[in-house]
């Protein structure tokens, strides 16, 4: 009987995994991870957008709308190099493959980023009049799906041992080799 919860899909808990030293990024600089740190940049800035988007819909002030743009180009450029570097730790690291909350990270974050590509494309011309009621409904989603995969990142981190300092096999313990 495992003292760690194990709810799956949503918490997937392996007991040797707590013992085990994990396994180091791919795009690392001195076994310092990369990813964790680039990403709380696209966050805040698409997160931002939220923000942005009320107070446009609070105030009508054409300045929330041209920083909603703003908001959405950083966080658009910096979500596709954020991406790349967590994409490199998905394909090379297969224990990250091997647990739910990988792919829920990889494929909502790709969600996210299209669907903030779409909200900048949607704005681009005319910035406030698309924010209500699509852009601000896009932004509430962006923001959803950002808080969802970023509890997986954590879990990737903090429970399943992916992307810290260690010397633990790219394998979950007690799998074999085979991904």
């Amino acid at each position: 009987m495992t003292k760690y919860p194990d709810v799956p899909p949503f918490i997937e808990s392996d007991e040797q995994e707590y013992y085990d030293s994990g396994v180091p990024s791919k795009v690392a600089i001195a076994g310092h991870p990369l990813h964790p740190l680039l990403v709380t940049f696209p966050i805040a800035f698409l997160v931002g957008v939220l923000g942005t988007d009320l107070g446009y819909w609070l105030t009508r002030d054409p300045f929330w709308a041209k920083a909603s743009v703003m908001l959405l180009g950083a966080g658009l450029i910096t979500g596709v190099v954020a991406a790349i570097t967590g994409m490199v730790d998905f394909l090379g690291i297969s224990r990250v493959r091997q647990h739910n909350a990988g792919w829920v990270h990889m494929i909502g974050n790709i969600a996210a980023l299209l669907l903030s590509g779409g909200s900048l494309f949607l704005r681009w011309k005319s910035p406030s009049s698309a924010i209500l009621p699509t852009g601000l409904a896009i932004s509430v989603v962006v923001a959803t799906v950002l808080g969802v995969t970023g509890w997986y990142g954590a879990e990737l981190i903090y429970r399943h041992k992916v992307a810290v300092i260690g010397n633990g096999s790219e394998q979950r313990p007690g799998e074999s080799s085979i991904s």
